[in-house]
């Protein structure tokens, strides 16, 4: 059996409304499966002008907008149109990237009609509800998810740390490793501007400290904003980079004095910007991956990150940034790790290389085929 054989009916709960790392994820093995022949239909909620055109035909499901957060879309299950067309469709697998209604409803149906059903894991839910003073609900959820991914036949996840996670919280045995991949045609050191840079107010020696994703408060911003508090108490020189918008960047501005906001980013803009930061920042601990970290890298960027899921599958401590345990006395470590890479030109250059070299390990066409691989290994084992 070869992919051309495969009729894939994927779900997704944003696919392409916001443009995040996991729905880039998702295109990106859509359009890949479609240039081998595979048959693919999407089913997600849609709106009028989304983040970027989808790869392949997406199925609008119903959908409400999550209060507070209407640039997202909570899927509400398969109305009569989404059903018929995936009856219609037949496909031989179903794939569901989100544990929403919408995914529970294709479930349901796969399972009604004996076809497989693999799972893939981009954030850890689970974590959201502590960013939000909601941090006893986290059981309970881990529960509810827990009974979703353990009805479906496999599941992967981005990163070896993320897959054990998993396992430990006994959410499957059928658990692989999905990866991510980076465009090595935007995201390269050579991107570096100073001219950008000096237009933005750095001075040449200026050490600039990055922060780039969404910005929600479920990425650490808090640990961020307190970890450069400290910094500006020990009096280490620094400036603040931020790239990224989103419904938490008032508070973010009001918590980092100084820093310079350059709004959302793509393309060889977003390169050019990674490029000419010094050191990147990740202390979010949501991640399954961590895209924005293997691109930092990729720029030959050392990278300062939580020791959590995702981050600790890509940075090597020591090599290519340093890694802090996310535990009470996470901001003075991370203030500390910083603080080296500011005050030792040499250190940042030796780790940025290392990380940019290790970032070409990470090809798209080779990762997205672990993903077929299991689509094909489902479908044999339920056709024998």
């Amino acid at each position: 059996m070869d992919l051309s054989a495969l009729k894939i009916a994927l779900f997704s709960g944003n696919y392409n409304m916001v443009r995040d790392g996991a729905n880039q994820a998702l295109n990106r093995l859509v359009e890949y499966l479609l240039r081998k022949g595979a048959a693919v239909r999407v089913y997600s909620p849609t709106i009028a002008e989304p983040a970027f055109p989808p790869a392949g035909d997406v199925v609008p499901v119903p959908a409400v907008p999550i209060p507070g957060r209407s640039e997202y879309r909570v899927p509400l299950g398969l109305n009569a149109g989404a059903r018929a067309d995936l009856e219609a469709f037949a496909p031989n697998v179903v794939h569901v990237s989100s544990p929403d209604f919408t995914a529970r409803a294709a479930l349901r149906w796969a399972r009604a009609h004996g076809v497989p059903v693999l799972a893939s894991v981009h954030t850890r839910f689970e974590t959201y509800p502590r960013y939000y003073g909601l941090g006893f609900l986290e059981p309970a959820l881990e529960g509810w998810l827990r009974r979703f991914y353990r009805r479906c036949d496999a599941l992967v996840a981005p990163s070896p740390s993320m897959v054990e996670v998993l396992r430990q919280q006994g959410m499957g045995r059928d658990i692989s490793i999905w990866s991510r991949g980076v465009d090595r045609t935007i995201f390269d050191p050579g991107r570096r501007d100073e001219a950008w840079r000096r237009a933005l107010g750095f001075a040449d020696g200026d050490v600039a400290i990055t922060f780039l994703g969404r910005l929600v408060m479920e990425k650490g911003l808090d640990v961020f904003a307190d970890t450069l508090r400290v910094l500006r108490g020990r009096g280490v020189p620094h400036k603040v980079l931020v790239i990224g918008e989103g419904p938490a960047r008032k508070w973010f501005e009001d918590n980092l004095d100084g820093a310079c906001f350059v709004g959302f980013r793509q393309g060889a803009e977003l390169g050019r910007a990674l490029a000419s930061s010094d050191v990147f920042f990740n202390p979010s601990i949501t991640e399954t991956f961590g895209n924005v970290t293997l691109e930092a890298m990729a720029s030959g960027l050392p990278v300062v990150a939580a020791g959590a899921t995702g981050s600790t599958s890509l940075v090597r401590d020591g090599e290519t940034g340093t890694l802090v345990a996310p535990e009470d006395g996470a901001v003075d470590a991370f203030a500390d790790a910083l603080e080296r890479y500011v005050r030792d030109p040499a250190l940042r250059q030796a780790h940025g290389v290392a990380g940019e070299r290790r970032s070409r390990d990470f090809a798209w066409d080779a990762i997205n085929q672990a993903v077929a691989d299991v689509y094909l290994r489902l479908v044999a084992a339920r056709a024998g």
